[in-house]
């Protein structure tokens, strides 16, 4: 039986002195969005998720995007060396959780930068997006440390938002949904399906048909339901106003070892 753990980090105090990269600056209410948070675990634990908090990292303030922090592939961790220099002190306590958990830890190394938002798996293919904050270095650790495992690892070019995941991600079948005026290469992906809102590009795979999405994207919700998907709506606002989505938040562990 596959895993069902989900990665989750608390917000910190400092969450409102979030990096923010190709959007304006909006203030964020930091009470407001550990309701939001813990929400959200509530939403990953009502569907089967079990979920596994990491130790906080207080003086991180973007720690709650726990997401960027490793990179899952079977049961084999690697650690990210996030782009933005002031988030390099969130892996410790990542690094510690999957090794509780039984993970193979591998680590990227200097000179190469992988921020986790930029990987998406898709079956054995990981797609990785090459852009501001994932290095040409970071890419080909990647490929080092998985390809051996079986995998398939794909470069695409980001350059118009934060993180590849912020352009799109994928649905059971393996279909790309994306928001095109922010996906650089959908030609790349043998099935694309555009979606209407640029939040309505972000799906975290809850098992079976079950979609869990922001509330933020109820066009692209009553599209994906016509085809025969349930999403599970989240309200996700706070982090969205520092280039958040509802993967960022959690690091999804489907095939630990028993």
């Amino acid at each position: 039986m596959p895993s069902k753990k989900a990665l989750i980090r608390r917000p910190s105090p400092r969450l409102a002195e979030g990096l923010v990269t190709h959007i304006e600056r909006e203030g964020v209410d930091v009470d407001r969005a550990t309701e939001q948070w813990e929400a959200y675990g509530e939403a990953l634990r009502t569907h089967g998720w079990e979920t596994v908090e990491v130790a906080p990292a207080d003086d991180c303030p973007d720690s709650v995007f726990v997401e960027d922090t490793v990179v899952m592939y079977r049961n084999v961790a690697l650690i990210a060396r996030p782009g933005a220099e002031s988030r390099r002190g969130e892996t410790a306590g990542v690094e510690e959780a999957v090794a509780s958990l039984g993970c193979s830890v591998n680590r990227v190394r200097e000179p190469g930068t992988l921020d986790g938002g930029d990987v998406l798996k898709i079956g054995d293919t990981v797609y990785v997006g090459r852009g501001g904050r994932t290095s040409a270095a970071g890419v080909q650790q990647v490929r080092a440390a998985f390809e051996p495992l079986g995998a398939r690892v794909v470069a695409v070019p980001v350059a118009k938002v934060l993180h590849l995941k912020s352009a799109v991600t994928a649905l059971p079948d393996g279909t790309v949904v994306g928001h095109l005026p922010n996906v650089d290469a959908p030609s790349l992906f043998p099935r694309f399906l555009p979606v209407p809102e640029e939040s309505g590009a972000h799906v975290v795979l809850l098992g079976g048909d079950k979609l869990l999405m922001a509330s933020s994207a109820p066009k692209t919700a009553e599209l994906l339901s016509d085809l025969g998907h349930e999403p599970v709506l989240v309200d996700i606002g706070e982090f969205e106003k520092l280039e958040g989505c509802v993967t960022c938040l959690s690091v999804r562990l489907r095939e630990l070892h028993a």
